[in-house]
């Protein structure tokens, strides 16, 4: 998921903050292929900001091992995995080796790794949960931040579960609720071909995708029972990937992903009878990745540095991010920013101003 360097540090910005915002060697298993890399262009940038504050901590890890693989789940708690040594895979030389931060990273303490000698090893979390994967032998669970782990052979139900209520069944493609133990398929599906994504808020669902290059979506406001089909602008240019997005404010989003995966998205904002395209003026030609945060806004990243839409314009921003940053939300409302050797955090508000705060993770 990320770049490999001999050393690395974790940069967190503190916000609010669905899924874990992560970087490291361990090998992934994402629900889409990587984002390529960005072509680098001459694109005018803004002086980039400086961090409000900077958390360094350094671990006792012998120098042998490459960086680590770390994840948060939320703006104060989060794990490191010490999985490789040199490139190679954990050994009795080279155990992996476990850490866990429960305050933003001022600390981070040493947590038994039930398996350190495994073929692959790889890291998981989400809000009071992390997930330990040691190839081939199993899968390891702790509800107690690392204290104890539940072992399983294959996928736990509790990290099956914290996908969210609401999920697409890959199999079968079609939509399922999951109960506590496992997902049922819903009685009613929605009349959305090619269903990519699927975003969901007490009992009100979005659904959308692209079939035939065409994108659709529909939205349920009672857990599925019920369902609209709301009309979906035309947009400009392909779309092979329909993504929906319900924000911290309750808004709906849609983006398009190009099939290049660098051209800036179409993008779809819920309102009236429908879709509306939302087409900002100055946006920029390539884009890393975007992700509404809430209030009418949508960040973005890319060579041209960060950016926000808002207003229907898009609007570069003097954030302390770079091009390679990709952006995702936490749990918690948390804006994730992952680069090669870093993670960043943003806390404080868009309306209002930020909060950065870099957390340095050394063990050199």
């Amino acid at each position: 998921m990320t770049e490999r360097r001999c050393r690395w540090l974790v940069t967190l910005l503190l916000v609010p903050a669905l899924a874990g915002c992560a970087i490291g060697d361990v090998r992934r298993r994402p629900p889409a292929p990587p984002t390529p890399p960005v072509p680098s262009t001459p694109a005018t940038t803004l002086p980039p900001a400086s961090f409000d504050e900077v958390r360094q901590v350094r671990v006792a890890v012998p120098e042998r091992y490459d960086r680590p693989y770390v994840e948060f789940s939320d703006a104060r708690n989060g794990y490191a995995l010490f999985a490789t040594c040199d490139g190679t895979p954990p050994g009795p030389a080279c155990p992996a080796l476990l850490y866990g931060t429960a305050d933003g990273g001022r600390s981070w303490r040493e947590l038994r790794h039930p398996r350190p000698i495994a073929d692959n090893q790889q890291l998981y979390t989400a809000s009071n949960l992390l997930v330990l994967l040691s190839e081939p032998h199993g899968w390891y669970t702790s509800t107690d931040g690392g204290a104890t782990f539940t072992y399983s052979r294959s996928v736990p139900p509790v990290w099956v579960g914290a996908q969210g209520r609401f999920q697409v069944v890959e199999a079968t493609g079609k939509l399922a609720e999951w109960d506590g133990r496992r997902l049922r398929p819903l009685d009613t599906q929605p009349d959305v071909p090619g269903i990519n994504t699927v975003a969901s808020r007490d009992d009100r669902i979005v659904v959308a995708g692209v079939h035939d290059g065409r994108p659709s979506a529909a939205m349920s406001p009672d857990g599925g029972r019920r369902w609209l089909r709301l009309a979906v602008s035309p947009p400009d240019g392909e779309v092979s990937v329909l993504r929906a997005v319900i924000d911290a404010t309750d808004t709906a989003w849609l983006v398009g992903e190009r099939p290049d995966r660098t051209s800036f998205p179409a993008l779809w904002r819920q309102g009236g009878p429908g879709w509306e395209l939302v087409d900002p003026e100055d946006r920029p030609e390539r884009i890393r990745s975007m992700v509404p945060v809430g209030g009418g806004m949508v960040v973005v990243t890319g060579p041209g540095g960060a950016g926000m839409v808002t207003n229907d314009r898009y609007h570069r921003m003097a954030w302390p991010l770079t091009p390679e940053h990709h952006l995702t939300v936490l749990a918690d409302g948390t804006l994730c920013a992952r680069g090669p050797g870093d993670v960043v955090l943003a806390g404080g508000g868009f309306s209002v101003g930020q909060h950065w705060v870099r957390v340095v993770l050394d063990h050199r």
